[in-house]
C-alpha cells in the first residue's frame, strides 16, 4: 500500500510537471512571439529576454513542485515502512511474552490463594504434664 500511494504522488507530480512545463513554454512563445512584431531591436531584445525569463521561472517551479512531490512521496514510503516494522516488532515482542508465560506455570499465585491467619494473638500451645516420680 506504501508503494502504491507513494507512485501515486509521483504520478501526479509527473503530470503537475508536464502542464506546468508546457505553460512555461506557451508564455515563452508569446514573448518570442511579440519580439517578432517588435519594431525596433531595444524591444525585440527586451521580449527574447522576457521569454528566457519566463521559461526559467517555469522550469525552476516545475523542479520544485517535482523535488516537493518526491520528498512528499519518500517520506510517506519511510513513514509506512516503519510503522510496518514497529508492528511486525510488537507483535513478536507479543508473541515472545506469551511464550514465555505460558512455559513456566506461576507460583506466586499459589501462594496469594492460601488463607491468611488472622493476627494478633499466638495460639497458646498446650503445657505437657511432667511426670515426676
Amino acid at each position: 500500500m506504501a508503494t502504491d500511494l507513494s507512485a501515486l504522488i509521483r504520478t501526479l507530480a509527473k503530470q503537475q510537471h508536464k502542464s506546468l512545463m508546457a505553460a512555461a513554454k506557451a508564455g515563452r512563445d508569446r514573448y518570442l512571439a511579440q519580439a517578432a512584431k517588435a519594431k525596433d531591436a531595444a524591444s525585440k531584445q527586451r521580449f527574447k529576454t522576457m521569454a528566457k525569463h519566463a521559461m526559467d521561472e517555469g522550469a525552476a517551479a516545475a523542479n520544485r513542485l517535482r523535488i516537493s512531490a518526491d520528498n512528499a512521496a519518500d517520506s510517506y514510503a519511510r513513514t509506512m515502512r516503519r510503522l510496518t516494522d514497529e508492528a511486525a516488532n510488537a507483535a513478536a515482542a507479543a508473541a515472545a511474552t506469551t511464550a514465555t508465560t505460558t512455559k513456566t506455570p506461576k507460583k506466586s499465585a499459589a501462594k496469594a490463594k492460601a488463607p491468611k491467619k488472622p493476627a494478633g494473638k499466638k495460639p497458646v500451645a498446650k503445657k505437657k504434664k511432667s511426670s515426676k516420680a
